[in-house]
């Protein structure tokens, strides 16, 4: 590729980054009501997360996934079940491993959380005409597989 195209590209994804970024500050004014008004903490929110996005794991795997050891994730996780937001489960092929997953109430609570950003996004995308929708759709259905084959790869990505 010629300096001319490189440097047209390293443009153009600085520019993306900085509409990334702009859309970001966008969903967080929209959504940061519900979550300024939760007397969670943050240990509690990223379990409830990362529930939300994985299912029900064994206790040992979602301490490792939220960055804490086992014995201070079973305080989080006993905060949570007092609240009725989580529960615990036998492993059914293995006894001695518990299991924690979301109830109804912690998935209704992840859906507030993120209801108001996707509401605002689908008004946004609504307001726009079907040409734009579809080459929105095309690119971020390339940066979606761009994300997917990145992730697999320890390296970082090479630059633009």
């Amino acid at each position: 590729m010629g300096d001319g195209a490189s440097e047209g590209k390293r443009e153009l994804v600085e520019r993306l980054q900085e509409l990334e970024l702009r859309q970001v500050r966008m969903f967080a004014r929209s959504r940061s009501l519900p979550l300024l008004s939760t007397t969670l903490t943050i240990q509690q929110l990223k379990v409830l997360v990362v529930l939300s996005i994985d299912g029900d794991m064994p206790t040992h795997e979602l301490a490792e996934r939220v960055g804490t050891g086992v014995a201070t994730l079973t305080g989080i996780v006993d905060r949570l079940a007092a609240r009725t937001l989580v529960y615990r489960r036998e492993d059914p092929s293995d006894r001695r491993v518990r299991r924690v997953d979301l109830t109804d109430e912690g998935y209704a609570l992840i859906g507030d959380l993120w209801g108001v950003g996707q509401q605002r996004n689908r008004a946004a995308l609504s307001t726009l005409d079907i040409d734009t929708l579809r080459a929105l759709a095309k690119g971020l259905e390339a940066l979606c597989d761009a994300l997917e084959k990145t992730a697999d790869t320890s390296e970082s990505p090479e630059e633009p």
